[in-house]
């Protein structure tokens, strides 16, 4: 391996695990980003932390202000509401999208709803975040749409860290187990409208929740 394509590689990394922090609740939104730590901590000298956030601020998760440094950008609720609505449009006309699914496909995302229950019960927040996002990729996969997926994954990034606090609150966690067993009643049925209204629902929980967070953004 070339000193480019090394360089490289330890850069995604580190754009890896910023995302992990995001995802797992360790950097909230306004949560400064220190340079000097985030390098220690990773075992890696300053440059390539330096370049991974700013990969990281061109996705729009990270605000940057010269002199001061990063941290995670606050989204207003308008901005917020915006990324819901954006979902929304896209995530439904996925669904739409949908052939009938096989016995298999339903039972890969009934085992993954499992083990998202599972890690329910044992307060693995950062198992639940993954296996979330687990069950809703493997299933819009199923449409055949790649670039609308894309975007989707994009959009999700941008509420990383919102989504992981949502998954903070009991309640929030065994809602989403129910409402992925409801989606996958509708699939099974192969009723795509109400599988879009289901995952409504599911949706809108999110910033519904998270209302007295959003005003520290306004």
């Amino acid at each position: 391996m070339s000193q480019s394509d090394a360089a490289g590689s330890v850069v995604t990394t580190v754009v890896g695990k910023i995302h992990d922090m995001l995802a797992s609740g360790e950097l909230l939104p306004g949560h400064a980003i220190r340079q000097e730590a985030l390098a220690s901590r990773l075992g890696v000298s300053r440059a390539p932390v330096r370049e991974a956030l700013r990969i990281v601020q061109s996705e729009g998760i990270l605000h940057h202000e010269p002199n001061v440094g990063y941290s995670v950008k606050r989204l207003t609720t308008s901005e917020l509401q915006q990324t819901y609505l954006m979902r929304h449009a896209l995530e439904s006309e996925l669904l739409r999208a949908l052939p009938p699914l096989t016995e298999e496909q339903l039972a890969n995302l009934e085992r993954i709803n499992a083990d998202l229950a599972v890690a329910l019960d044992s307060l693995d927040v950062a198992s639940m975040r993954q296996l979330n996002h687990d069950f809703h990729f493997t299933l819009f996969a199923l449409a055949n749409m790649d670039l609308v997926v894309a975007e989707i994954q994009r959009i999700w990034t941008l509420t990383e860290a919102y989504r992981s606090y949502y998954l903070y609150d009991e309640s929030a966690r065994r809602r989403v187990v129910r409402e992925h067993e409801a989606l996958l009643e509708a699939l099974r049925a192969h009723d795509l409208e109400g599988a879009v209204r289901v995952m409504d629902d599911h949706r809108s929980a999110v910033p519904a929740h998270l209302g007295h967070m959003l005003s520290l953004g306004d």
